[in-house]
């Protein structure tokens, strides 16, 4: 009989776990982000049209690691609450039914990628004579499509169970590994195959397939989640619909991020390509600085999940208000450095002076939002993690329809182009608030009247089944 799995998330000092679960993840993620920096890089060589081929990848694959990332989202918030509430059959069975979930999307959207590659790029508005090198590249990695969404799920098990240093070493050596591999199989280097595209495409299968293998046998093998795969279909259908419950807002909320994105470059491009350039180095940047948040998000999820699970809302009270110390002490940190050195960093992407103005401009003003932004990002991850999946959602969608839209509309209309950036930042802060306000009311009410998640009524049948 396999043995017990302890909530390792519910005792102890909050501030020094949450620091504990996020240092590793930050030099994960930084390890991730280079991914795609690195194969960019090696395929800007083989010339402009290749390039241009694999920036037409660029939607599909963010939709793709969207569903990924919102599987592994609800993977994560019903199994660290089963875990919160010492139900570890229900937890395996969570794990195990998430995978085959996972396993059976990614598998249909390799299908369907397969059958309707050309039309697709065709809509997206490739030309013809960058469909064959396209084909090149989609074609391998549309196969790797279930090897980067069913390692993302466990990774997201993983997490649930307070082991986020796995998480992040294992993307630190994939992606070096892939940058290894990369020039081995573009270039042709060391006896190997010139494949270019192709050879990056396959860079990122092999990458992939060795990621699952070692996370499926860690989650198998060394923590033992997983258990038997096959149960009758009822038990199975609900044990996926607890998992999509905070799944799909959460695939919802992560695809409205680059859509905002895509606003505000929408609403730049009218002053310029010089504008849109300098709003691309500054996009370049944030990211970089606001690895500490994206890495504190991943992990708050799985922290409230089992506090919650385990009915210790006083716990839950005292995480909301690191959250809050750290977001605003370091957002301010951050915002202060890139006020002294924006314009310095900026330089190294660009040497004209318009592209710099506004780069410089931007990385002034927004980032003394970055600390709200962090706290939304948080906010919403610890929704999904109590299972309350539609807060994070409305806080997501009401950043950009009714926060942002209007502030950029009267922004640019009062103040041109700063006044876009200024609206940015106000709505960081006007959300930040939002979010800040709606968690706490929320373990307020789960302080005063005792709430306390259970999976079991949902889960018994299926972990009935599975014994």
């Amino acid at each position: 009989m396999a043995r017990p799995l302890t909530a390792t998330l519910t005792e102890g000092s909050v501030a020094g776990q949450l620091r504990t679960l996020a240092i590793p993840m930050v030099w994960g993620l930084l390890a991730t982000m280079s991914f795609n920096v690195v194969d960019t890089f090696y395929v800007a060589q083989l010339g402009n049209q290749p390039l241009a081929a694999m920036s037409f990848t660029f939607p599909v694959v963010l939709t793709i690691t969207s569903l990924g990332i919102g599987l592994g989202a609800g993977t994560s918030s019903a199994i660290s609450r089963a875990i919160g509430e010492g139900d570890s059959n229900s937890a395996r069975r969570l794990a195990t039914d998430a995978i085959s979930l996972t396993f059976l999307i990614s598998a249909t959207m390799c299908l369907l990628g397969w059958l309707f590659l050309d039309p697709l790029f065709s809509l997206l508005g490739a030309t013809p004579d960058l469909l064959p090198l396209i084909r090149d590249y989609m074609s391998i990695w549309f196969i790797s499509a279930p090897f980067l969404m069913v390692p993302m799920v466990c990774l997201s098990a993983l997490r649930a169970l307070g082991l986020s240093q796995i998480q992040g070493y294992l993307m630190g050596a994939a992606a070096l590994f892939n940058a290894l591999l990369d020039p081995l199989l573009i270039f042709g280097l060391w006896g190997f195959p010139a494949l270019e595209l192709q050879g990056a495409a396959l860079a990122t299968l092999i990458t992939r397939v060795l990621t699952f293998l070692v996370a499926f046998y860690i989650l198998a093998a060394r923590v033992h989640l997983l258990t038997y795969p096959w149960v009758a279909w009822h038990a199975l259908s609900r044990s996926w619909k607890t998992i999509v419950h905070v799944g799909v807002p959460a695939m919802v909320a992560n695809v409205i991020v680059p859509l905002a994105t895509a606003v505000v470059t929408l609403m730049v491009a009218r002053y310029g390509t010089d504008a849109v350039a300098g709003l691309g180095v500054a996009m370049r940047i944030e990211p970089l600085m606001l690895i500490a948040f994206y890495a504190l998000s991943g992990v708050i999820g799985p922290f409230f999940g089992q506090n919650f699970g385990a009915g210790q809302p006083d716990r839950l009270a005292r995480a909301l208000s690191v959250l809050t110390r750290f977001s605003l002490g370091f957002g301010l940190l951050v915002a202060v450095l890139l006020w002294w050195f924006g314009g310095a960093l900026a330089s190294l992407f660009s040497e004209h002076d318009d592209v710099l103005k506004v780069a410089a401009f931007y990385l002034a003003v927004v980032p003394f939002s970055y600390g709200a932004y962090g706290l939304v990002m948080a906010v919403n991850a610890a929704f999904n993690g109590l299972g309350r999946p539609l807060p994070a959602m409305a806080l997501s969608a009401g950043r950009v329809v009714y926060v942002f839209l209007p502030l950029a509309l009267i922004g640019q209309w009062w103040l041109g182009l700063e006044g876009i950036f200024i609206a940015t930042a106000l709505s960081n802060v006007l959300v930040g608030l939002w979010a800040w306000w709606w968690l706490r009311h929320y373990v307020r009410i789960i302080q005063e009247k005792g709430l306390r998640q259970s999976n079991t009524p949902v889960l018994m049948e299926a972990t009935h089944d599975s014994q």
